[in-house]
């Protein structure tokens, strides 16, 4: 399995960085409360210092970076600000899978996207790169959509998109189930301290993620000096 950026990718955002995880070990029959305590505990604290979850650093850059695609970024927010926005009106966010709740909670605590995709329903090697406008994307509801020539996604060996606008959302397809067991996490950020801050949250997710299933999980990152991430 490979995971990698497209070129052209690192060219028109070099400030890009991503924190990346390989995960064995995943079931749904888990208790994640202690470990979401910790990271909404931080989402908190960031939230109440900085008033709106739009003058984070971190949420800032991603706007700048959809700006930069042509996309109005409060229409298309990335995840961790919708995740973030919900999390301050609400006060909690919904339980969905262990896995899911913990990499949503890890996103807010740090304002960095997350990304977690079932190994086993992605057609390896799987590129964030543009889209030329045949793939195939599933949504949630099962309908098939085709990303937009030029739009970022992350595209696999078949053509098929398992994101829709690079960090806005996810697919149905390779989105984590009951029957997931292994996982590729990606957290991208495109700040100042991108690199810094990514490497926290992996390392933060590997700890939370053995704690919780003792997991075997191997930890990468992504720059434009290394670019592909082998597992």
């Amino acid at each position: 399995m490979q995971f990698s950026h497209h070129p052209d990718i690192w060219q028109r955002f070099p400030e890009l960085a991503a924190g990346v995880l390989h995960v064995r070990g995943i079931t749904a029959e888990a208790s994640v409360g202690e470990q979401l305590a910790r990271f909404n505990a931080i989402a908190r604290s960031r939230l109440d210092a900085a008033g709106s979850e739009s003058e984070l650093p971190e949420v800032q850059a991603w706007r700048r970076t959809f700006s930069k695609m042509g996309l109005k970024p409060t229409q298309y927010r990335c995840a961790s600000e919708s995740l973030l926005r919900r999390f301050r009106k609400e006060g909690d966010l919904p339980s969905i899978h262990p896995l899911i709740d913990l990499c949503n909670a890890v996103s807010i605590a740090f304002a960095i996207p997350v990304a977690a995709l079932d190994v086993a329903q992605v057609s390896w090697p799987l590129q964030v790169r543009p889209a030329r406008g045949d793939e195939t994307y599933q949504a949630f509801s099962g309908e098939v959509e085709h990303p937009e020539p030029g739009e970022v996604s992350f595209v696999d060996a078949e053509g098929r998109a398992h994101a829709r606008r690079w960090t806005h959302r996810q697919s149905g397809l390779s989105a984590v189930s009951a029957a997931t067991r292994e996982v590729l996490i990606v957290a991208e950020g495109v700040h100042a301290t991108a690199v810094e801050d990514t490497a926290r949250l992996a390392d933060a997710l590997a700890v939370a993620l053995r704690e919780v299933w003792q997991a075997e999980v191997r930890v990468g990152q992504l720059t434009a000096a290394s670019p592909v991430f082998n597992c």
